[in-house]
Order: structure tokens, then sequence, then C-alpha cells
């Protein structure tokens, strides 16, 4: 067998270009004792694997030049030299970009899933890491209560769309901001957002003013920049921003642009907390049980952006940072 990878090739400057990775095939060795050889069905794409690009201290190691693309994904066990995986497991793991994981279940964090419950690539959103860090970042850090204005960015993202819906599962009114009519249509009309703004057809001071008319308690940023900012400008007393991305600066070939607008933070008694999903991992399983139930229950809805073929990855991820996606971005192998 042939494994298709993608390995670092260089750091990038600004956006990552078609020549920051090395597109190899390789042969697929046999498992030694303690390893599995895995077959790639889906490949996570997010925002985060920018940052995984970059050299510098983070929340995790950055993926080493000549090394596999860092990215979440399912497939099927194949081989096994290990007892806690059978031939025929389906399981979920940071396996990389490429067709085939062969090394050890720790390494990557194997977890079993099972495809008779909800489709693989579901695995990767809403039961997956967008979801979990959906449900944490928002009940654990946003603490909303019913009645409260949550305001989301990239809703109409893997990570948006979730917390929006968990938000209105909580008793919330909730304003979604995304990039076009059709992604603000979808916020309210499916996934039952009470308003949206589109921030590339309106202006989102006015947006803001329209559709939170008594101010926001709890934001989610996925974004950061220019709409961090006007948010602030709307939030109410002891309001609680969960800063979950900064999609809109990840390219930068300048420095970060922070909030100017800060200041609201002490006068509303506001708080501003960061949140990375792997703190929670011990109760990622309590989280999908109780998502799985709400899915069950036609409460949570999800949608997967599904391109085909690991060759196109390059030009894939970028669709992130293009506001081109429209759901959970996967590529199916």
């Amino acid at each position: 067998m042939k494994n298709t990878q993608f390995l670092l090739a260089a750091r990038p400057e600004g956006e990552p270009k078609k020549t920051d990775w090395e597109c190899v095939e390789v042969d697929v060795p046999a498992a030694q004792d303690g390893e599995v050889v895995v077959k790639v069905h889906y490949i996570s794409l997010d925002p985060a694997m920018r940052g995984w690009m970059n050299e510098g201290k983070s929340y995790i190691e950055p993926v080493q030049i000549g090394a596999v693309m860092r990215a979440g994904a399912v497939g099927e066990v194949i081989e096994s030299k290990t007892p806690d995986f059978s031939v025929g497991d389906h399981v979920y793991g940071h396996c990389g970009v490429q067709k085939y994981y062969v090394g050890s279940p720790k390494a990557v964090g194997f977890h079993k899933v099972d495809p008779n419950i909800a489709p693989l690539e579901r695995y990767l959103g809403v039961l997956g890491m967008p979801g979990m860090t959906a449900y944490f970042g928002l009940l654990e850090t946003g603490l909303p209560k019913e009645g409260e204005t949550v305001v989301v960015s990239g809703a109409a993202g893997a990570v948006g769309g979730v917390v929006g819906q968990i938000a209105k599962i909580k008793g919330c009114r909730v304003v979604g901001i995304a990039g076009g009519a059709d992604k603000c249509k979808y916020l309210v009309d499916e996934l039952g957002f009470d308003d949206a703004i589109d921030y590339k057809g309106e202006d989102i001071h006015q947006g803001l003013k329209r559709t939170c008319a008594k101010g926001v308690d709890v934001y989610f940023d996925n974004v950061g920049g220019d709409i961090l900012d006007a948010v602030l400008t709307r939030i109410n007393m002891r309001a609680r921003i969960v800063v979950c991305g900064a999609i809109s600066q990840y390219n930068n070939t300048t420095a970060v642009k922070g909030p100017s607008n800060y200041l609201s933070l002490l006068i509303n008694r506001a708080r501003m907390e960061g949140i990375v999903v792997f703190d929670n991992a011990a109760n990622y399983g309590k989280a999908a049980v109780e998502m799985a139930g709400w899915i069950a229950e036609g409460k949570l809805k999800a949608k997967e952006h599904i391109v085909e073929g690991i060759e196109t990855f390059p030009e894939t991820l970028m669709m992130l940072f293009k506001g081109e996606n429209f759901g959970k971005l996967v590529i199916k192998v």
C-alpha cells in the first residue's frame, strides 16, 4: 500500500502557500508491537492548524519542519498489534494529513467512535473537537443564563453554529455574526438563531445596535479584530467574553491587532477569558452523550462541508480563511 502524506516544508509568512507543504508518497509499513495501521476516511480542517504551523510558545508544540501536518481525522483500523484496538474498529485521533496512520494509538489520542450512531464525519464536527469547544467554551466559560443575549462570531462555522444552538437550548436570545446573506438565513431558518448580522453586507456597529438593543451578556469570539472591538462597545454589566479564536488575525504579517475598546471590560466589570478545548478532555464523554441526546431530539443540527480528495488539502484549508466553508470543513480522503 502507498501512503500520501502532506509534510510541513516551511513556516508560512502570512497566508499559507502550496509550497509550504511537500506532498510525498511512501510505502505503508506493517504495525509493530503496540501499534495500529489506520486507513483514514475523513480529515478535519480547523483554523487552529494555522497556529500549529508557527514556531514559538503556544498551548501545543508546533508541527516540526518535515513532519506530517497535524490534523484530526477518523478512520478504520486495518491492522492491530495492541489489545486496545481491533481490526474493523473506527477511531478518531490526530492522524495528520495522510491516507494512513501507522503508530501508537496513545501518541495521537485515539478513541473509538461508532458509525452506527452518527456518520463518521460528524465525529470531526458536532461530536468532535469543534463540538467540544462549543460545549465547554460556552457552558463553563461563558456561563449563559436563561434570558440573556448571546452573540457568536463565525456563527456559520463548525464551532459557532453549535455555540448558538446550545445557547438556544439553555433559553438564551442568540445573535450570530456571519459573512453573506445565505449564511445568515441558514442561522435563523435552520439553526434557530433569533437574528443574524451579515458583516459583509451591513455595518457591524449598526447590526449590533439593531439586534442587541439591550446589550450583550455573552460574546463567543471566533474572529477577533474589528468585530471584537465592535461587540465590546455593546457589552452589559458583568458580561463574559469567551476568546476561542481570532481567524481574522491568523495570517497577519504584522503584529496581531488587540482590542482597542478593552476599557469597556473595566467599565462593565466584564471578564474576557481564553479557552483551549484540550483542557476538558477528561469530560469529552459526558459532553458527547448530552449532545448526542440533543441531536436525537432534533434540538441540535449539524452541517458538514465535505471536499473530496486529499490532494486538495492546501487549497481546501484556505477556504477557512476566506469564509468559503459552510459548516464543518472536512476532506474525504
